[in-house]
């Protein structure tokens, strides 16, 4: 028996989400299916996170056992076969049998995307925010500073959460400009339920004005969801790295 860690891309838009849900189509339902008609049964997927509905994943673990005699390229070029083409396959390897994509990860990294024109673009429309009003990429990197720490984020995390241990540790924020498009990147040890959509709304607040400069620590500090931004909508955030 091996443990394959399975690494994928997927667009988002038509899931409710990675895990398996009883009424909703969702991202794990329809790799078990490749996976079934791969490995000639329904075997045991795990992976490393939650995401929720229509967001997207430039790179996202998991884990299978196997005692199939099949090549690691294999295992991909099968995969890929099978999936419709809002999922791919990009990597394959063996791993030990103690690993687990979720309890082994060092840190994570999300990249939200807003796209920052004037009239709105069909291109971007489930791919990035739109977000017409002028941004100051640079005002914006320098207050999302504010984030790097470890500090309890109650204040940063959807009602539905039962988490109760509320404290990450953000290793770095940086937003930058690329033309239209504006780019918010965040890694940290881990991230509670719509933390990073709702960082990304704190600091759209801070564009406007509702948030002051230098204000935004106090703001983590109140740990009161009401002081801190909208939740930024799902199509612009990305799972875009994890790290073992």
């Amino acid at each position: 028996m091996k443990r394959l860690l399975i690494k994928i891309k997927y667009d988002g838009t038509a899931y409710h989400g990675y895990q398996v849900q009883d009424n909703a189509l969702t991202v794990q339902e329809v790799f078990q299916n490749a996976v079934e008609k791969v490995f000639q049964k329904r075997l045991d997927v795990i992976g490393c996170s939650r995401t929720d509905s229509g967001v997207h994943a430039n790179m996202y673990c998991l884990c299978l056992d196997t005692d199939m005699n099949i090549s690691n390229e294999g295992v991909i070029l099968a995969l890929n076969t099978y999936l419709p083409n809002d999922i791919a396959v990009f990597d394959c390897t063996e791993v030990s049998q103690d690993f687990h994509p979720r309890y082994n990860c060092k840190s994570k990294e999300y990249l939200y995307v807003i796209f920052n024109g004037k009239y709105r673009n069909p291109f971007y429309d489930r791919y990035a925010y739109w977000y017409r009003y002028d941004l100051d990429e640079k005002y914006l990197d320098r207050e999302a500073k504010a984030y790097v720490g470890k500090y309890d984020y109650s204040g940063f995390c959807s009602s539905k959460s039962d988490v109760e241990d509320t404290v990450r540790e953000i290793y770095s924020f940086d937003v930058w400009r690329e033309g239209d498009l504006v780019f918010f990147k965040v890694s940290g040890d881990g991230f509670l339920y719509n933390m990073v959509r709702i960082m990304v709304g704190t600091l759209l607040f801070v564009s406007q004005g509702k948030i002051k400069e230098n204000e935004l620590k106090s703001v983590i500090d109140s740990k009161d969801r009401k002081r801190a931004g909208r939740t930024a909508p799902p199509q612009g955030l990305y799972l875009n790295k994890i790290v073992y």
